[in-house]
């Protein structure tokens, strides 16, 4: 007779096929501080206008930043309304 023997879980359901897909928002000339910062409160779950400026401030100077990061579908969903809104946007990363 066979016998199974399960191993316990060493990480969560889903692991293993690369982490987080990531919305990345890249500097540009012709949005402006103002418009990032709104755009994203206006599109991204639990952000605040004054952390929008913070982030726009960060692309300003860095080239870009992560935005928002979670499961594919609100991922894309969330970088379709932002590129819609005039943002720049990076290619969808899975982290």
């Amino acid at each position: 007779m066979t016998q199974t023997v399960e191993l316990p879980r060493t990480s969560g359901p889903g692991t293993g096929r690369g982490g987080p897909w990531r919305v990345i928002v890249r500097n540009d000339n012709h949005n402006t501080f103002d418009h990032v910062a709104v755009t994203l409160a206006q599109n991204l779950p639990g952000m605040t206008v004054p952390r929008g400026y913070e982030i726009a401030d960060v692309i300003h100077n860095t080239g870009q930043a992560i935005v928002w990061s979670g499961h594919q579908e609100p991922a894309e969903h969330y970088w379709e309304q932002l590129r819609t809104a005039g943002l720049t946007m990076a290619p969808l990363e899975q982290g």
